[in-house]
């Protein structure tokens, strides 16, 4: 881009073009602003390049395999079958490709300025960029992510790994310990078992230890199937070369060490300094329910404002910042954050579960689901929280196809539904989104297809 070729001013500049940037920028042109984007890397972020898209891609793969090699109990018997890690790596690469031209195309429709490369604060007014360009803008907004935490004693190299290049790999590696066992590493840890690597966790409290304890156990029970060596309460100490020292005492050698434990704000050189915005002791920046930092031209969504880290907060966040810069009315004041994790089996939850006083908890078993039975997918259950008036404040979900339906019960909270109004919707049959109509109705002292004792 030629110095001095953008807009000298500007409604609206964005730093950051992952999914809560270039939603925000969607959004704010869509309302009329003249809006500059500023990517350093590519658009559509981690997500769409090398988090979530990328993982998912590999995850489908590595169950298509698994799913194969375990086909004789259905009746298909096969020969020997292997993966060829470069075409996988290859089409992995191509979707996430896809769906940033798919992005780019979307933002040169809405005349929407995209910059390629890095944007420092100089007031709460302007910006300057890499390019050699500077610009004034009216409002901005900070979407800059997070990154992987960095371990000390095992910081990024040649053989410890982020999650972005676990998921960058052209070839299965024979064994790979992965340190941390939060969503991300239990998803890693997942896809590779199933590829063929002996994986090993080790993770300083326990798998998915800030998940209901339910949901967790059967998650380690499958890794354990899968030949996950799981050390919990353990951390790595140092690292000789490829081989790791435990703090049980144990060394062993790996081909790949991954370390996932856990994603930091990214602020760096964005020159805060220069404006009225401040952080919190994390480092996250802090905003108000409308997304404005304490800078009032500034405002700040997704991950780089505090947790939940998820991409599709990041994406509501984007919608909820545009329209606020347009003067319209909106907050981000969603009741609810649907999160899932893609293990085997899939978990998935909106709201809160927590058994407290007047709050009823119930669970359905999904080997009393007719599709889980059919599928050979009964590894999970649906549980179901709800207060004195029968109002929904929470499901959880453990099984095939969580992530996809849970957005029905996170509906469900934000529009205040009660058990019976999802218990008496009729839902198809045979289907896994009837588990949710089945616990509801078990809510509700009626189960259907479960009996819980009279």
């Amino acid at each position: 881009m030629v110095v001095g070729s953008l807009p000298e001013q500007t409604d609206l500049a964005i730093i950051g073009g992952g999914v809560g940037g270039y939603t925000a920028a969607i959004r704010a042109a869509e309302l009329g602003l003249s809006v500059i984007l500023v990517e350093k890397d590519r658009l559509g972020g981690h997500c769409l390049n090398y988090a979530c898209i990328p993982s998912k891609t590999l995850l489908h793969i590595a169950d298509m395999f698994y799913d194969i090699k375990n086909a004789g109990k259905f009746g298909i018997n096969v020969g020997s079958i292997s993966v060829d890690a470069k075409k996988m790596l290859q089409w992995r690469i191509d979707v996430s490709n896809k769906l940033e031209s798919g992005v780019s195309f979307l933002c040169k429709s809405h005349e929407i300025e995209v910059v390629k490369g890095t944007a420092t604060f100089t007031s709460s007014n302007s910006l300057r960029l890499s390019t050699g360009d500077t610009i004034e803008f009216k409002k901005a907004i900070i979407a800059t992510g997070s990154e992987p935490t960095v371990l000390k004693g095992f910081e990024f190299g040649e053989d410890i790994f982020d999650y972005k290049r676990a998921l960058m790999l052209d070839k299965v590696p024979a064994s790979m310990l992965i340190i941390g066992g939060g969503y991300v590493g239990v998803e890693i840890a997942t896809l590779y078992a199933k590829l063929g690597s002996k994986v090993t966790i080790a993770e300083k409290f326990d798998i998915l230890f800030n998940f209901d304890k339910d949901a967790s156990a059967l998650i380690k029970k499958k890794l354990t199937e899968l030949g996950v060596n799981i050390k919990a309460g353990v951390t790595p100490i140092s690292k000789a070369g490829k081989t790791v020292k435990l703090s049980d005492g144990t060394n062993s050698t790996f081909d790949v060490i991954v370390v996932s434990v856990g994603l930091s704000p990214y602020t760096v050189d964005l020159g805060l300094n220069n404006t009225k915005v401040s952080l919190d002791p994390n480092g996250f920046i802090k905003v108000d329910d409308r997304l404005i930092t304490t800078d009032p031209n500034v405002l700040a969504v997704g991950d780089v404002n505090g947790g939940p880290l998820l991409a599709h907060r990041a994406i509501r966040q984007g919608v909820v910042a545009a329209e606020v810069v347009a003067g319209l009315p909106s907050g981000y004041d969603n009741l609810v954050v649907p999160a899932a994790v893609f293990s085997d089996p899939e978990i998935a939850i909106a709201g809160s579960i927590e058994e407290k006083p007047g709050i009823k908890v119930t669970k359905f078993p999904l080997s009393a689901l007719g599709i889980a039975i059919a599928l050979d997918k009964t590894n999970g259950f649906v549980k179901v929280a709800s207060d004195s008036k029968n109002i929904v404040k929470g499901i959880e979900i453990v099984g095939h196809s969580a992530a996809t339906i849970i957005s029905e019960a996170a509906l469900a909270i934000e529009m205040g539904a009660s058990l019976e109004d999802i218990a008496d919707t009729i839902h198809v049959h045979p289907t896994f989104s009837e588990s949710i109509e089945e616990v509801t109705e078990g809510g509700l002292d009626r189960g259907l297809h479960f009996f819980y004792g009279k």
